[in-house]
C-alpha cells in the first residue's frame, strides 16, 4: 500500500488545522482514504508535523463534525462511510487553495502553461498514483510533510528542503 502524505506549510496564509483538515477531506472524498481506515493519534501527527497537538485536534474536530471521522475511545480515530448526499464544495476556501498553489508554483518559476499542465495532470490520475500531499504547500523551509500510513501505526516525519 502506497504511504499517504499530509503536508503543512507553515509560511501559508492558510492555517496549519485547516490545511490538515482539507487534505484529510480530500483523501476520503477521493477514496485515497478508505471507511475504516485508521488514522494516527493527535499526539502522533502532531509531533510527524512539529506542531501543537492542539492544532490537529481541530481539524480532527472539524472532520468529526463535518461526518468524515469517527473517534471512540479505544478504536482510535477511523474513516467515516461517506455520506450518501454529494459534497457542495466551498467556494472561497476553493479559490484560497487555487491562490496559494499558484503562488507557491510562481516561487519555483513556473509559468503559467506548467501551471495549468500541472493541474490537468492531477485531475486526470488516478487516486492511487496521483501524489499524496493535497493543499498547498512550497518545498522551502517552512514545509514539513508527514507520511501517514493509515492501516498501520508506523508514521515519520520528513522535511522538505
Amino acid at each position: 500500500m502506497s504511504e499517504r502524505a499530509v503536508r503543512v506549510d507553515t509560511t501559508s496564509q492558510v492555517p496549519p488545522y485547516e490545511q490538515i483538515r482539507a487534505q484529510l477531506a480530500a483523501l476520503i472524498r477521493t477514496g485515497g482514504l478508505g471507511e475504516g481506515e485508521r488514522l494516527p493519534t493527535v499526539r502522533q501527527l502532531a509531533a510527524d508535523l512539529d506542531l501543537a497537538p492542539g492544532t490537529v485536534a481541530r481539524a480532527y474536530r472539524e472532520l468529526e463534525a463535518a461526518g468524515l471521522i469517527r473517534t471512540r475511545r479505544g478504536a482510535g480515530t477511523r474513516v467515516a462511510a461517506l455520506p450518501s448526499e454529494p459534497y457542495a464544495h466551498d467556494a472561497r476556501q476553493l479559490g484560497t487553495l487555487a491562490r496559494d498553489f499558484t503562488s507557491a508554483a510562481r516561487a519555483l518559476g513556473a509559468g503559467t502553461e506548467d501551471i495549468l499542465t500541472a493541474v490537468r495532470n492531477a485531475l486526470n490520475s488516478e487516486p492511487d498514483t496521483a501524489p499524496a500531499a493535497v493543499g498547498s504547500g512550497t518545498d522551502g523551509a517552512g514545509a514539513t510533510e508527514a507520511s501517514v500510513k493509515v492501516t498501520a501505526v508506523r508514521h515519520r516525519l520528513e522535511q522538505q528542503t
